[in-house]
């Protein structure tokens, strides 16, 4: 399998940062989530690079940090939270197989990770300055799914009663520059394999941020796309979809019967 991160640069990044303030606003989003879930979780387990983020919210919780080989023993969680890190795994089908082989019967997972439209404009801005200063681009975001296909990869996980979700975040910025020290504060630097290994040209950057688009009152908007995961292990109690060809009616029947008694 390639490798897509470079897992001690992103260990510096994760070390440097001062305020994941993205990552407090997507933890109170899971917390309202599992709010709303009518049952009491025992035996929570997180998986995060920012522990500190957890204790008082989940207090008692497993608090594992984010690796290719997850500390989670076999079947003792009846919660398992991916904390916003899935967009940098090598192998995110791998990382959600561990946390489902780490639930018990009925257990939930949640997992959250950027995706889609995340840092669009930034990502635009930034490749064609490359490309006009030096006729190439060099990757500097980590690939970022669509819900849909994102979703999809709880039922490879052998998860059952899917659900994912996107939940926009906007951020509003002095300038670009702003953008890019804030992106450090939160330790999302890049950390890519294949990026730069030396610092990006000064002129690159100052085109770069000029070709941001900005408002009328010269601010830029960051969009961060959040998607949730959710998925249940397996348990006999759970709602089942019903058999393809099971239905005692055919929509065909129903769909004349209305139409019959519309008409009549």
């Amino acid at each position: 399998m390639a490798q897509l991160t470079d897992r001690s640069a992103l260990a510096r990044h994760r070390g440097r940062a001062t305020a994941p303030f993205l990552r407090e606003a997507v933890a109170d989003e899971v917390q309202d989530r599992l709010a709303e879930v009518n049952r009491r979780f025992t035996a929570p387990a997180v998986v995060t690079p920012f522990p500190e983020l957890w204790r008082e919210r989940l207090p008692g919780a497993r608090l594992v940090p984010d690796a290719e080989v997850l500390d989670l023993p076999e079947g003792a969680q009846d919660l398992v939270i991916h904390d916003l890190c899935l967009h940098w795994a090598d192998d995110p089908v791998g990382q959600l197989v561990q946390c489902a082989r780490a639930l018990g019967p009925d257990g939930l997972l949640v997992a959250t990770l950027f995706g889609g439209l995340t840092l669009a404009d930034l990502r635009v801005a930034l490749a064609e300055a490359e490309v006009a200063a030096t006729g190439g681009m060099s990757p500097r975001v980590a690939p970022m799914g669509e819900v849909r296909d994102l979703g999809n990869l709880l039922g490879r996980a052998g998860l059952a009663l899917p659900v994912a979700d996107m939940t926009p975040f906007d951020v509003s910025y002095p300038d670009a520059f702003a953008l890019m020290r804030d992106l450090r504060a939160m330790g999302e630097g890049n950390a890519l394999e294949g990026r730069l290994r030396r610092f990006t040209r000064r002129a690159v950057l100052l085109d770069g941020m000029a070709r941001y688009p900005a408002g009328k009152d010269g601010r830029v908007l960051a969009r961060f796309e959040v998607v949730t995961l959710t998925g249940w292990k397996p348990a006999p109690s759970q709602p089942k979809p019903l058999r393809p060809g099971s239905a005692a009616r055919s929509l065909a029947d129903a769909l004349d019967a209305a139409r019959q008694e519309h008409e009549g």
